[in-house]
């Protein structure tokens, strides 16, 4: 185990530093800087500006520079906000992101694992057809059409939660729905699936056949085992969503981190950029690294040395 996890760890820290270096020359490679404006800089305030924020090295040692920043934890400051550093903004937009992404997430786990097990278990019945096509419905509309007719519907015909903002527990209602419609329905699909692959299992036709009750088969034999696909997808969904849905901040006017990524790549603020793209790539894959290591307890079979190969 431990071996395994340290592979990883490197693993881990090599595609940061590819990620890392390809995400700075993309930067530095986009025609202008980040103190173009359409109010033309005098040359000596820009010449000042470029000096102060380092812009006026050779790109070599403004990469070398870049690269002890991220190993010290230190993002640099923001080209568009004096004063403000991408550490600064990452803390201050990370609560609000994350207490909606994980509301997201428990709604996702909450509403869409069940409705894949009634499907199933109900399959080619009424309950089935009506969760698929819910779940089809979810699944074909992007989540900004879902929260422009979430905020047209409840905020602004019938005034019952706020149209943006974080002014109470309301607030968080509109943008948990929207974010997490897609995965809800995505899990209720992948859930329903893999059930009803697992019951076409013969330990499944054995457990049935020495008498269990239904719900001692399903939860004892069958859900464990046909878990293991809807938790592969849940890793990458957490991260997605604690990190924040950039058009869902935008929308709902959350100052979240989503947020903060569109604004710095409309200001061109380059530090920003770069740090809220590592912050999110390393968050990915850490969770994804969690999802490999639930896959033992899940499923005992797996060998993480065996997959490490």
């Amino acid at each position: 185990m431990a071996g395994y996890v340290l592979q990883r760890l490197g693993q881990m820290l090599l595609t940061l530093l590819a990620i890392a270096t390809l995400t700075f020359f993309l930067m530095h490679a986009i025609p202008g800087g980040p103190f173009v404006s359409e109010r033309m800089l005098a040359p000596e305030i820009a010449s000042a500006l470029n000096d102060k924020f380092g812009l006026s090295d050779p790109i070599w040692l403004q990469y070398l520079n870049y690269l002890r920043g991220i190993v010290t934890f230190d993002l640099g400051p923001s080209f568009r906000y004096p004063g403000v550093t991408v550490n600064q903004m990452i803390a201050d937009g990370l609560p609000v992101t994350l207490r909606t992404g994980l509301l997201a997430v428990i709604c996702v786990v909450a509403l869409g694992v069940p409705m894949g097990i009634v499907a199933a278990l109900n399959r080619n019945k009424w309950p089935d057809t009506a969760v698929m096509m819910l779940a089809t419905i979810g699944v074909a509309i992007p989540s900004y059409v879902i929260a422009t007719l979430l905020l047209y519907v409840f905020a602004l015909r019938l005034g019952w939660v706020p149209t943006f903002g974080l002014d109470d527990w309301r607030g968080y209602i509109l943008p948990v729905l929207a974010l997490s419609g897609f995965w809800v329905s995505f899990v209720a699909r992948l859930a329903r699936s893999s059930l009803l692959e697992t019951f076409e299992q013969d330990y499944m036709t054995t457990a049935r056949a020495k008498g269990l009750r239904p719900g001692q088969v399903l939860f004892k034999h069958g859900l464990r085992n046909s878990l293991i696909p809807v938790v592969t997808v849940l890793g990458p969904v957490v991260a997605n969503l604690v990190t924040g849905s950039f058009v869902i901040e935008q929308i709902f006017a959350l100052p979240g981190i989503g947020r903060h990524f569109v604004l710095s790549i409309t200001n061109r603020d380059y530090t920003a950029i770069m740090g809220i793209t590592i912050f999110y790539a390393a968050l990915l894959m850490v969770m994804i690294l969690i999802v490999d290591l639930l896959y033992v307890w899940l499923d005992p079979r797996i060998k993480l040395q065996k997959a490490a190969q």
